[in-house]
This record gives structure tokens, C-alpha cells and sequence, in this order.
């Protein structure tokens, strides 16, 4: 208990000698504040940014595997286009054949798209980014139904012409009604309107179109329609949940890829096999970099002010000698001396902590278009606790000095 109130007693010297010299306070804790700004804003907005994106890259799918013509390439090395420009494309019947014979795929899938093709309705119509899929198509992408249904395998299967409409669609073709069993002209063909998809909203990035504007429709009513030159089709395979399971999965692809495609042992593989996790990695080593900045920058304010807490802590013990003296002679221990300047200079850190984390949050009110900024307890925590290690490290060496002093020669200064 005596050491609980001896602690208590010092932060309350502490706030006391803050509170004293205001003018000093502030001063010496603007540059804490701007580095902690810097530090927590940028993380706060890489985290809002790669939240963002990774949400906008739900349609493709958690552990599945894309199986290409084209592999994709995020920077590392050279691109031999020239090569895989030779390569065949996927076609349904491979898409047929993975689908029969794959053991350990939980659901696989074809697809296709077609960008800027008119939706119409009566006199009402717009540009519409059309999706032609297979029926397994909801296991791979998420496919959220507002109003109405899925597909159903004989819809799919027989290509029949109905279609999933997004929300911008549906109220741009039937504003003010309901949609559902409604036609619509689609490349001069009439469609029946299944279901429309949950409104997404304004998307910072929107990977593979915006869900608003898209229109699913089964993939052999779209291959009548578009794929009447070279088709160019991706299939798509979901595997199973551990990173264990996805590469059995991969590897059963590539050997009934080979099969199909009638490749020697010695022959390289003329088709791509795309894990999403590579866009993620991509992402992520980008968004580290935009915080390694961010920490760059955050540091140099931060090492200012704490040169700046030094400054002051020294200044605060010089002036507070003789009470130092004062309070050894009526029994202070030392500890009791270095706590009282130590919490000081971590009080003097933490306001100047709080301070720009609270202008953090200021940020988050206001209006980035469609990136939503939102500022996370981890956030908060780390600019506390950065605040806390620069006020320690900037009031230990005047704490120590002060804890030091001789009582009777701190008595006697002037």
C-alpha cells in the first residue's frame, strides 16, 4: 500500500509541475503529437485501404484455384507474353472433364465476360458488365441475393435465358417495381430477371466489375450469345480449406490438365494454374512499404520531441533542486524522486500521443470518396504505447540524475 500511495503521490507531483507551465507543455509535446499523427494516420489509412481492396476482391474466391491462359504477373521478373501467347485457351470441355473427374475439388466452375453491353427495358437502358457462369459458380464467389433466387443446374445446364441482375440495374431497367419474373432485352434477347444481388455501393477498387452493374446469366445461354469467335473461358476450382488440401487439389488439376491436353512427361505446361494468395501477397508487400514510410516519417517528429521531453525534463529538475532536497530530507527515497520525473515525462508523452491520435479520428469524418477510414483499438493502442516508450526513454536519464542528487547540496542550490 505505501508503495501504491508513493506512486500515486508522484503522478500527482507530475500533473502538478504539467499543469505549472502550460506554455512549456504544449510545446514540447507538439512534436510527440505530430509523429504519433503520422504513425497512426498512416496505418489507419493503409488498413482502410487494404480492407477495402481485399472486400472488393471477395468475387474471386477464398482457397480456390484459376485455371488460365495467361498467368499473372505482379512485377517480379520478366513476363515471357511472347510464349504464353502460344498457349491454348480453356474450354468448356475441360471444364467438363475437371468437373467429372476431380476428387478432391469441393466445386468447380466456368466463366466468362463481356464489358459494355446495353441492358434495355422499354425506353430504359444502360451499360451492363455480363457474367456468364456455371451453376457451381455461388460455391466459389459470393453471390449475395437480395430479391428472387439462384440458378438451378437445369437452368444452367439447358442455358436457359434468365439472369441475376445488380441493384444499379435493376433500378435503372424497373425503377419502382419489382424485377423478379420481369424480362428485359439483352443483345436482343429476352431474359427473365431471377434475382437481383444486395446493393454493394461505391467501391474503391471493384476487381472483375462492380456487383451493381453486373448481370450473371448461365454460361451456355452466354456462349451463344459472345463466344462466337475463340472462346476464353476461365475455370475456376474451389479446394478445401487448409493450404494442405489446395495444393493435392492444384496437383490432381495440372495431372488432368495434362491428360486432357495430351502433354509428353518431358512437355512444360501450357496453361496456368492462379492462386489468389498471389494478388494478396502483391497487396501486402505494397501496403508494407507505404508503412514503412509511414514510420519513417513518424520517427523524425517523434526523435524531436523527444529531444524536446529531454530538454524540458532537464530544465524541470534544475528548477526543482532545492524541492528536491526539500523532499529527501523529510525522507523521499530515491525511487520515489525518479517516479515523479519519470511520469512526468511519459504524462507529457501520452498527452502529446493522445492529441494526434484524437486529430486520427477527426480524420475518419471526412469524406474520401469511397474509401471508408476507420480507425482501429489496435491503432490506438500502438500510438499509446509508442508514446509511452518515447516518454521513458526521453525522462530516464533527468529522472536518474534527479533521484541522485545529494539532499543537502540540493538544499542549498539556488
Amino acid at each position: 500500500m505505501k508503495l501504491i500511495r508513493q506512486i500515486l503521490e508522484s503522478f500527482r507531483f507530475a500533473w502538478q509541475a504539467l499543469r505549472s507551465n502550460i506554455t512549456r507543455t504544449i510545446l514540447s509535446l507538439l512534436g510527440v503529437t505530430v509523429g504519433i499523427f503520422a504513425i497512426v494516420a498512416v496505418f489507419t489509412i493503409v488498413d482502410s485501404l487494404e480492407r477495402n481492396i481485399k472486400e472488393s476482391m471477395s468475387f474471386i474466391g477464398d482457397k480456390v484455384l484459376y485455371v488460365q491462359k495467361w498467368p499473372w504477373g505482379f512485377g517480379s521478373g520478366e513476363y515471357p507474353w511472347w510464349r504464353y501467347f502460344q498457349w491454348p485457351n480453356p474450354n468448356y470441355r475441360e471444364y467438363k472433364y475437371l468437373y467429372d473427374n476431380l476428387e478432391n475439388a469441393t466445386a468447380v466452375a466456368v466463366m466468362d465476360f463481356k464489358g459494355n453491353t446495353v441492358v434495355k427495358n422499354g425506353s430504359n437502358s444502360m451499360n451492363a458488365l455480363i457474367q456468364g457462369v456455371s451453376y457451381e459458380y455461388n460455391q466459389i464467389s459470393d453471390v449475395p441475393i437480395a430479391e428472387g433466387r439462384y440458378f438451378s443446374p437445369i437452368e444452367t445446364d439447358a442455358g436457359r435465358q434468365v439472369a441475376i441482375i445488380g441493384a444499379d440495374i435493376a433500378e435503372t431497367l424497373f425503377p419502382g417495381g419489382n424485377p423478379i419474373g420481369k424480362e428485359f432485352k439483352l443483345s436482343g434477347n429476352r431474359f427473365v430477371v431471377a434475382g437481383v444481388q444486395v446493393k454493394k455501393g461505391e467501391s474503391l477498387v471493384d476487381f472483375g466489375g462492380a456487383p451493381d452493374t453486373k448481370c450473371l446469366i448461365p454460361y451456355n445461354a452466354f456462349a451463344k450469345l459472345f463466344q462466337s469467335g475463340r472462346p476464353d473461358p476461365d475455370i475456376v476450382v474451389k479446394g478445401y480449406e487448409s493450404d494442405e488440401g489446395l495444393y493435392e487439389v492444384e496437383a490432381e488439376v495440372t495431372g488432368l490438365m495434362r491428360t486432357m491436353r495430351g502433354l509428353k512427361p518431358r512437355d512444360e505446361n501450357n496453361f496456368s494454374i492462379n492462386r489468389p494468395e498471389a494478388a494478396a501477397q502483391a497487396i501486402s508487400g505494397l501496403f508494407g512499404v507505404l508503412t514503412l514510410a509511414g514510420w519513417v516519417i513518424g520517427s523524425f517528429s517523434i526523435l524531436v520531441g523527444g529531444f524536446g521531453i529531454a530538454n524540458i525534463m532537464f530544465v524541470s529538475v534544475k528548477e526543482r533542486t532545492n524541492l528536491i532536497g526539500i523532499q529527501k530530507s523529510l525522507g523521499a527515497k530515491n525511487y520515489f524522486i525518479l517516479f515523479q520525473f519519470l511520469f512526468e515525462a511519459v504524462m507529457l508523452s501520452l498527452v502529446g500521443g493522445g492529441v494526434g491520435i484524437f486529430f486520427v479520428f477527426l480524420l475518419s469524418f471526412l469524406p474520401l470518396g469511397s474509401l471508408d477510414v476507420v480507425l482501429l483499438p489496435q491503432n490506438i493502442a500502438l500510438g499509446l504505447g509508442v508514446s509511452s516508450v518515447i516518454g521513458v526513454l526521453s525522462g530516464i536519464v533527468p529522472a536518474m540524475l534527479a533521484a541522485r542528487l545529494d539532499p543537502v547540496e540540493a538544499i542549498r542550490a539556488k
